[in-house]
């Protein structure tokens, strides 16, 4: 069973990854976006850490759920309203249990991730942060490693396609060989839950439990 512990800690990770990654995000979306998706998310997943270590919430739906009103607060463009919605999202689905199982989390993820392609209207395929969610997320009943994997692999998938939705669509066939920014990022919040579960189960095994 994971604690509000572990979600606090996904989201600290998650902001690390951000901050190590942020150069690269930023980089990734300059030909076709913004180039703010890594200066937006760096200061928003700030923001997430700032906020849980003020009040840390006592149950995991609530960590997300403040984590979601946190971005969608802090982040501009569309980043900040799906990533929030992302979070939030699940977090309403997790409720206020002290304590979910892996199977419960997985289920609300991908109701999370429902929301998300709902909000921005966007399917597999069409070059979004989806092409990372929708594979990662099918991948958790596996492993979490699994899902980061998926993920990851999704993300090096958009290259070769054509934006169909988002900024990057406007450039049509100039789309095409560019990585997509918001796959990538997606790709590293799944990375850091896996990071988190593997390092708890390591502790877990040092500990005899």
């Amino acid at each position: 069973m994971r604690d509000a512990e572990f979600f606090r800690s996904w989201m600290t990770a998650a902001a690390a990854a951000v901050e190590r990654e942020a150069d690269r995000l930023t980089e990734l979306d300059s030909p076709i976006g913004d180039a703010d998706h890594g200066s937006n998310l760096l200061r928003g997943f700030t923001a997430v850490r700032t906020a849980l270590e003020a009040e840390p919430p006592a149950a995991p739906g609530a960590v997300l759920q403040l984590a979601g009103r946190t971005l969608i607060s802090t982040v501009g463009g569309a980043s900040g309203p799906l990533y929030g919605m992302l979070l939030r999202r699940t977090g309403k689905e997790l409720g206020e249990a002290p304590e979910v199982s892996d199977a419960e989390l997985a289920a609300a993820l991908d109701k999370g991730v429902g929301a998300v392609a709902q909000l921005g209207g966007a399917a597999a395929g069409d070059k979004t942060m989806l092409d990372a969610l929708l594979p990662g997320v099918a991948a958790l009943g596996t492993s979490y490693r699994a899902a980061a994997d998926a993920a990851e692999n999704g993300a090096l998938a958009t290259v070769p396609m054509q934006a169909r939705k988002g900024r990057a669509s406007y450039l049509g066939e100039r789309s095409i060989g560019h990585q997509d920014p918001g796959a990538t990022s997606s790709a590293l919040l799944l990375g850091a839950l896996a990071d988190v579960a593997e390092r708890e189960a390591a502790e877990r095994t040092e500990d005899g439990r």
